[in-house]
């Protein structure tokens, strides 16, 4: 079996901490959220919060006296060491001054074994380390603008404040878009203290999926007896070589379908310790458009038609569907939705809508023709269809139609005085030469 603690301090700092990200550490704003059972044996817990701050550091060496701020009580002020360097990510250490911070929560955490299959026999043993003995501590993070999500579950000897991390999972695509069809990479790193007993004994790694309430185990792996759940969904796999070399736990989904959208969690085990973080993927597919009928029939001022808009295999759902006029003078007129019919779901899970739009020439002030536009406002873009209207007899010429018109007019006589003047004089030359003969 490899083992885990061999795992990458050197990797992980180069893939989160990139270019100055790691040339200092923050100090970090959190909340201390902790759950006290309510009096009396009755099931409500309150929950209490309390302001905390986070000193980080890559490297052990002693806490230097800190004044803490005024609403800060001293007991919430930790030292965290943090050997690779994952929570001095630049997004966890925004400029001073700044307006925008990164989220941080910190809770109490209690060593247990799991009693998952794929995660029970990582403490195969019935007795617990000595090393369990202290105080743990579980925090999530969420670096600014989305970067970056953190998981860690730090140690420190009972009743100080010095902690160090020992595990961590971190995520760099908190929020992924991926079209329909193409393949989809769910980061998801973990590193693991090699100091710490409990990271030679084996991880697990477990993936599931939730949407509305709707859940389902998409992938399980235990590291230790390198093994997978028997449940595994269609599609989906890791790099098994890069999770024990380089912790990359990452999913990989070969094929992205509609069914696929949703909040994805990665849960790294460890014997006695759980860490997990929460990524968003959306499978995003624009509409495509067609009008009918296609090319639209000539009309006549006054005459009354309807046309027709399908915006076909999209997804999400959400879609604003409306129509344009472009005349010939190049100004555009809006026409409104029209009529739209409800949401159709076809079998690979996108979606179609139409529209419908009665138009009338004199109504609506048409004038000679122009351009009619479907558009289509989507998520994945916006998207247009246009077809041309022509309306023909229409009772005032332009300039332009007068103009021309004229040119015609004076083509034709021109052309008939010729043809005339032709004929009359091969009648005279033929008269001649009878003239002659005869004398």
């Amino acid at each position: 079996m490899i083992n885990i603690s061999t795992i990458y301090t050197l990797c992980l700092v180069a893939a989160v901490c990139c270019g100055e990200a790691c040339s200092s550490c923050p100090v970090l704003e959190c909340w201390f959220v902790q759950e006290k059972t309510g009096r009396g044996g009755g099931l409500a817990a309150a929950t209490t919060l309390e302001k905390s701050l986070l000193h980080i550091q890559t490297d052990p060496h002693p806490a230097e006296s800190q004044q803490a701020p005024p609403d800060i009580h001293p007991d919430r002020v930790y030292l965290i060491t943090d050997p690779a360097g994952t929570l001095c990510h630049r997004s966890l250490n925004p400029p001073r001054g700044s307006v925008e911070k990164p989220q941080c929560e910190i809770n109490p955490f209690l060593p247990q074994p799991s009693t998952l299959k794929w995660a029970s026999p990582l403490t195969d043993s019935a007795s617990s380390p000595i090393y369990l003995q202290a105080d743990w501590f579980s925090t999530a993070l969420q670096g600014l603008n989305g970067q970056l999500a953190v998981s860690t579950i730090t140690r420190a000897p009972t009743a100080t404040k010095e902690h160090r991390v020992v595990l961590s999972v971190t995520t760099t695509t908190v929020s992924v878009q991926s079209r329909l069809g193409g393949p989809v990479l769910l980061d998801c790193g973990l590193w693991a203290d090699p100091s710490s007993p409990l990271s030679g004994s084996g991880f697990a790694v477990e993936w599931r999926y939730q949407f509305r309430g709707d859940g389902r185990l998409v992938l399980a792996y235990d590291g230790k007896t390198d093994r997978l759940a028997d449940v595994q969904e269609e599609g989906a796999t890791l790099d098994y070589e890069g999770l024990h070399q380089r912790g990359n736990a990452s999913l990989i989904l070969r094929e992205a379908k509609v069914r696929h959208s949703g909040l994805y969690i990665c849960t790294v085990y460890l014997p006695y310790l759980v860490a997990q973080v929460t990524m968003e993927l959306q499978v995003v597919e624009p509409p495509s458009l067609s009008i009918h009928p296609s090319p639209l029939p000539l009309a006549v001022p006054g005459q009354s038609f309807t046309v027709q808009c399908e915006a076909s295999g999209f997804a999400p759902l959400a879609l604003e569907l409306s129509w344009e006029f472009k005349g010939t003078d190049g100004k555009f007129r809006p026409l409104g939705s029209g009529s739209l019919t409800g949401h159709r779901q076809a079998w690979d899970g996108t979606y179609s809508q139409s529209t419908r739009l009665e138009l009338d020439s004199a109504e609506l002030d048409l004038g000679r023709g122009g351009e009619v536009t479907c558009v289509a406002v989507h998520l994945g873009g916006t998207r247009r269809a246009s077809v041309t209207l022509n309306v023909i007899g229409f009772s005032s010429p332009s300039i332009e139609d007068s103009m021309a018109m004229v040119g015609v007019a004076l083509v034709l006589y021109g052309l008939i005085k010729f043809v005339s003047w032709t004929v009359t004089s091969s009648g005279s030359d033929e008269a001649g030469q009878r003239e002659k003969k005869d004398k």
